[in-house]
């Protein structure tokens, strides 16, 4: 693992020994145990571990493996594909490689239309791998499997450079060229002031000294002289932002694949009955519509954003601050037992705690219904092997309001 570290480390390396190591900032110091270490990315030691790894097991992701959508009734598999992009400017590394500012994983599903889309977060949290059922070979060798072949990397590929890249590669340049002009200012500003004072120093000594009185601690020749490095060093800098500036944008490369199979395929070759989701299409559907209308009526801009499967289903803008705020919609029958929550879901609601509500539409008789807003409605991540998690209707609707 230390030798590792050596190969690709930048900044601290692994330590001998750690006293502990945890993955949640509130178990870093706790009440009378020892300081933590914290692993994140970034970290030396999970860096080294995570490089390792991918090279032990690397192929695994080129094999490929089949994965069960427990939400899809259909009977259409899907196959996803997962790619990386790197950008990187013009500043070269000791090795002479150009630096790379920003590394993304992407995500692009293809079914057996041809169609093809990007999924912006990570869609295998919400399936789970087979049990006790039909090996591979089977499920490949199904009629509805037929179309996938070996060609479809490249379409996964061609998709990617032509609508997924630029989106990343415009993402890094307008965060890029802001933080550039930012620095660029700053730099000058501070610099410029520095040269100023140093050449009137330096004029206001050559005075002194031209009219015997010398200065013992400083003459002009040394003032001249700082001068001149502050000028280099404003003119280094300076091609050094430009460099960073000239952003481009690598290939994606593919990494790997995996066949996503529907549950209704699934119960169809077993023979079990189908498990259908508790929210249908439909319903699905009026209750963000119904929730796009309660947040035009607040005075939000509100846009259903379902199928770009971001993590949530509706995002709202704020008039005049422009504010994001983003809403993850139930729609139940009164009464019901129970709300579905994925895995995705429940992660984009931590990361984005003071700006995530659960939107809950009750439908009651008739065509009536109630909304209830849930501000932070979720406590901790599911555990690793959880896909999805159900929560009791009852309690959630007990912790939520009206809508604001």
């Amino acid at each position: 693992m230390r030798n590792r570290d050596r190969l690709i480390g930048l900044g601290e390396p692994v330590l001998p020994r750690y006293e502990r190591i945890v993955f949640e900032k509130s178990l870093i110091a706790p009440h009378r145990q020892p300081l933590a270490a914290f692993l994140c990315p970034g970290h030396p030691l999970l860096d080294a571990t995570l490089d390792l790894t991918l090279e032990r097991h690397r192929d695994l992701l080129r094999r490929g493996t089949v994965l069960v959508d427990e939400r899809d009734s259909g009977t259409a598999p899907r196959v996803l594909f997962y790619l990386e992009h790197a950008v990187q400017d013009a500043s070269l590394l000791k090795g002479g490689d150009r630096r790379t500012i920003s590394r993304q994983m992407l995500y692009v599903e293809l079914d057996a239309t041809g169609q093809a889309r990007h999924i912006h977060y990570a869609p295998y949290l919400d399936y789970r791998p087979l049990r006790d059922e039909p090996g591979v070979d089977a499920l490949l060798a199904r009629p509805e499997c037929a179309w996938i072949t070996r060609d479809l990397e490249q379409q996964a590929l061609a998709h990617a450079v032509a609508e997924v890249v630029p989106e990343h590669l415009r993402e890094v340049r307008e965060r890029r060229s802001a933080w550039i002009d930012k620095a660029r200012a700053a730099v000058k500003d501070r610099l410029t002031k520095e040269i100023g004072y140093w050449d009137l120093r330096a004029e206001s000594l050559k005075l002194q000294e031209q009219a015997g009185r010398p200065n013992a601690r400083l003459n002009s020749q040394e003032a001249r002289r700082r001068a001149d490095d502050l000028q280099a060093r404003l003119q280094k800098r300076l091609e050094q932002l430009d460099l960073e500036a000239q952003i481009s944008a690598l290939p994606p490369v593919a990494l790997g694949g995996l066949v996503v199979l529907p549950a209704g395929l699934l119960a169809q070759m077993t023979g079990r009955p189908a498990t259908q989701p508790a929210d249908t299409q439909a319903s699905a559907a009026r209750a963000r519509a119904i929730v796009v209308d309660v947040e035009r009526k607040l005075g939000f801009d509100a846009t259903d954003r379902e199928y770009e499967n971001l993590g949530y289903d509706i995002e709202s803008r704020e008039p005049g601050t422009g504010r994001l705020r983003f809403l993850e919609v139930k729609g139940r029958i009164s009464g019901a037992a129970t709300i579905t929550v994925t895995k995705n879901e429940i992660l984009y609601s931590l990361n984005k705690p003071e700006d995530f509500i659960l939107a809950i539409v009750e439908f009651l008789d008739g065509d009536t219904h109630h909304v209830h807003y849930l501000r932070r409605p979720f406590q901790r991540e599911p555990d690793f092997g959880v896909t999805s998690v159900n929560y009791d209707f009852a309690e959630l609707l007990a912790r939520a309001k009206v809508p604001t």
